[in-house]
């Protein structure tokens, strides 16, 4: 019966088969640069990030209809001016940098929408902000593949320099003084191509639940940041499979399955987590103080 569940839907049709492969290769890249963001203390750029794409994907839409090459080249050129525009103001303002990128993306969401609006129906609305997994097509399947390869790629090669900046900045902009700015682009770079890969699978907001969720979750379970990699992409890939599995058999939206199963993963960890045992915390009232 578990077998039955977890297989058959991913045998039998071929739209399923492509939309698990494009999760699974989307889990794998979005999870790594959730790590990244979560040690950085930035876990809310993501979000802020994938909404800045909007206006982007909404001006594409409305010049060449639903073309993945217009909509994803308007979504990486708007989410990156986004970035280095938010960037510059805090450099040259009091904000500090999550309140710049705050002011920034919810203007964008609202920019985006009403474009959208403007030509589109209720039903394309719904489908950049939740995307459409089920409808995933090869081309769609091949750039979301070429996106992950690329980030892990760049990641492997440049993983001692994005630790450092990480964990010792000081020292990276005291003996190497630009190579933290070369970074920091890169991994922004990244980062928004991922959230322009991801929204046309899970939708420009459910995309930031696969990146945060599995990687939020990992810190609960490991002291390491080999580990919290491994374990994020773990999670992801399982969360993926269990989710598209989970909506075929209970008749569920896909992209929010898939999200509901991290964010289930989420919430165990919390509790039951080696680093954060809160269940522990919260029952030790019922059983008296420890002797």
């Amino acid at each position: 019966m578990t077998l039955h569940f977890l297989i058959q839907p991913f045998i039998e049709y071929g739209f399923m088969r492509r939309a698990l492969v494009a999760c699974l290769a989307l889990s794998l890249s979005t999870t790594t640069l959730g790590v990244f963001l979560f040690l950085r203390r930035m876990s809310l750029m993501g979000d802020a990030l994938s909404h800045a794409i909007l206006p982007g994907v909404a001006t594409g839409y409305l010049l060449s209809g639903m073309s993945l090459l217009a909509m994803g080249a308007g979504g990486f050129i708007a989410g990156i001016l986004v970035a280095l525009v938010a960037g510059w103001v805090s450099r040259r303002t009091p904000l500090k940098e999550d309140a710049s990128f705050a002011g920034f993306y919810l203007g964008s969401l609202a920019l985006g929408v009403t474009l959208v609006s403007l030509r589109g129906s209720s039903v394309d609305l719904l489908h950049l902000l939740f995307g459409s997994i089920l409808a995933v097509d090869r081309e769609s399947l091949t750039f979301v593949a070429s996106v992950a390869t690329l980030t892990l790629l760049c990641l492997a090669v440049c993983y001692r320099g994005l630790v450092s900046e990480v964990f010792d900045s000081t020292w990276l902009e005291v003996n190497k003084r630009r190579l933290p700015t070369l970074f920091h682009t890169l991994f922004l770079g990244l980062l928004v191509l991922n959230l322009v890969a991801g929204f046309q699978v899970l939708g420009t907001l459910m995309v930031v639940g696969m990146m945060m969720l599995p990687a939020v979750a990992a810190r609960c379970w490991m002291q390491t940041l080999p580990g919290m990699l491994l374990l994020a992409g773990i999670v992801g890939v399982l969360c993926s499979w269990f989710g598209l599995s989970l909506s075929w058999n209970v008749a569920l939206p896909a992209g929010p399955s898939i999200v509901l199963c991290a964010s289930t993963f989420f919430f165990f960890s919390i509790l039951f987590g080696g680093r954060s045992r809160l269940a522990i915390v919260l029952l030790r009232p019922f059983f008296g103080k420890e002797r």
